[in-house]
Formats: C-alpha cells, structure tokens, sequence
C-alpha cells in the first residue's frame, strides 16, 4: 500500500473516531466532547469535574519518581480508558486533564512535560513525534466576561508522521497533516496541510517537505 493509500485509510479512521465518540447519549460528557457550551451550572457538571480530578489524580501517580515503562502504560491504560499501543513511548511527566476522549496511535514518541487538555477530542496518529512542554489544548472559555466559567471544546487531530517541535502549542480546532513539521515554539492557530514546516506565533507555512 502506498502513502498516499494509507493517508486516505488513516483519515478514514480519524473520522470513524469521531463519530464513535460523538455517538454517545446526550449528557454532560457527550456535549462536551461535541463542541456544546457547558457551564458549572448544567446538569451533571459536578460529575464531570469529578472525573477530570480522577484523571488529573492518576497522571499524577505516574508523575511521581520513576516508572518504568511497562508502569506506564498501565497507569495511561487507565488515564485513556484503553490500552496504549506497546509500539508508542510516553515520557512522564504528562499533564492531562481528561483522558478518555484521547486516542493515541502506534510508533508515537511524547516526550516530557507535555500538557494535554483532552476534553474536546485529540486524535494523534501513528508515528508521531512530540517534543517536550508540547501543549495540545482543545477547550476555550465563553467570550463573554460574565459567562466565562464556561467552556467550549474543539478537537485537535494530528495525522500520521507528524512531529511537533519543543514549547509549541496546539490550539482547539486544528488539524494536522500528514509528514507536518511543527517549529519550536510555535503557536498553531490554524490547520496544518500534509508535508508543510510551520514556524512562529501566529504558525506560519515556511515551506513544503519534499519526499525524495
């Protein structure tokens, strides 16, 4: 099978994610993850914080000494609600907020110090690289002064081979093409094509890979 097959293949289990994940009863936790405005004052609020806290709870168990790495995919075992594939690499510390609407692929590397605020959605392929104190943030809060304790999701998804450079931050919504390179220290704000090196604050497209 070639590249160009697999991504085609990859984007179509990135989109059956989705939807197996939007497929949920319309709760706290499902409109969350749909993108719905949720306040402090909605039904089920109390729950949901609750288990953001046994998340926050059990990543910082890992966090605590040294794990080895079979420790480690257990507790991530826990923290995602399904196993970590034996393929993939996560270096603690991690900070996250809410693992179970997070999937991560085979052959990935996460590197130190990242924070992953999950609650909106992150896909991450396979054979992906992320450096240390990567910020992927899927959640913003209502405009309005007044209404700011509430908050809204937006998914990240990162396709296949990406590597995403040291202190960048990912932001709600985006997408992230196959083979993309991330500079350091980057602020992506938009989409990412395939194969495109993004650097800066705004992101910004400085070229395009070329395969040899």
């Amino acid at each position: 099978m070639n590249d160009s097959n697999k991504r085609k293949e990859r984007k179509q289990v990135f989109s059956t994610e989705r939807e197996n994940q939007r497929a949920t009863p319309n709760d706290i936790f499902a409109r969350d993850l749909n993108g719905e405005m949720v306040s402090p004052n909605d039904a089920g609020y109390e729950e949901l914080i609750a288990d953001i806290f046994a998340t926050m709870k059990t990543a910082t168990e890992m966090n605590t000494g040294y794990r080895t790495s079979e420790e480690v995919h257990g507790f991530m075992g826990r923290i995602l609600g399904k196993p970590l594939d034996g393929s993939t690499t996560v270096l603690p510390p991690l900070y996250i907020d809410y693992g179970k609407p997070v999937t991560i692929g085979k052959g990935c590397f996460i590197q130190q110090c990242c924070t992953f605020f999950g609650r909106g959605g992150i896909t991450i392929g396979n054979d992906v690289f992320i450096g240390p104190k990567v910020n992927l943030i899927t959640i913003n809060h209502d405009p309005d002064p007044d209404k700011r304790s509430a908050t809204y999701g937006r998914p990240i998804v990162i396709e296949d081979k990406v590597w995403i450079g040291i202190n960048s931050t990912i932001l709600p919504g985006v997408k992230i093409g196959y083979g993309a390179i991330i500079g350091a220290g980057s602020v992506v704000t938009k989409d990412v094509p395939a194969m495109a090196v993004v650097a800066g604050n705004p992101a910004r497209i400085i070229k395009t890979i070329k395969n040899k």
